[in-house]
């Protein structure tokens, strides 16, 4: 298993930067690469990534999430990995987003994106960007502050789970 971790310091107190990060479908908007994700249920999510030349579609399972502290997933589907992001303040208007994803060495890919740290520069660039967006922001486009623990959602106070959209065939 390979590891990559890199955090930021980003002005926005740790709620806003927490409750941003839950709003998934906005990912593409500053994570390198994420072309799309649909939160389906409150745990799961269906991602369509552009990485190294391919595009991957994959699901992924929340299986523990904690507001202001982290959030944590494992890809159920190719490519495989998991990861945690988490939440740290510094003080009342800044804090650290660390974010960590644990990928298998197994495959080529894998390896050779490793060997060149591609993934490394991926995962910074992604983080640079969702600081550059939200401090350009200011608030949060949306919040959710439920709690998952595995695989058990409980909403915040007053919210409701997440509603699973009626999906096109064909």
């Amino acid at each position: 298993m390979s590891t990559i971790e890199e955090s930021i310091d980003v002005d926005v107190p740790v709620h806003v930067a927490y409750n941003q990060w839950t709003q998934f479908k906005t990912f593409p908007r500053f994570m390198d690469g994420v072309r799309r994700v649909d939160h389906f249920q409150a745990s799961f999510t269906h991602w369509a990534v552009r990485f190294g030349g391919r595009t991957y579609r994959f699901d992924a399972e929340i299986v523990e999430q904690v507001p202001d502290q982290h959030l944590s997933w494992e890809a159920l589907d190719r490519p495989r990995h998991r990861g945690t992001v988490s939440f740290r303040s510094l003080d009342a208007e800044r804090c650290r987003v660390t974010l960590r994803i644990d990928l298998p060495s197994k495959g080529l890919l894998e390896r050779a994106g490793s060997a060149l740290g591609i993934a490394r520069r991926h995962v910074g660039r992604s983080l640079k960007c969702f600081k550059e967006f939200i401090e350009g922001q200011g608030r949060e486009t949306g919040t959710w502050r439920g709690e998952i623990t595995k695989g058990r959602v409980r909403p915040g106070s007053g919210q409701k789970r997440p509603e699973v959209p009626t999906w096109p065939t064909g």
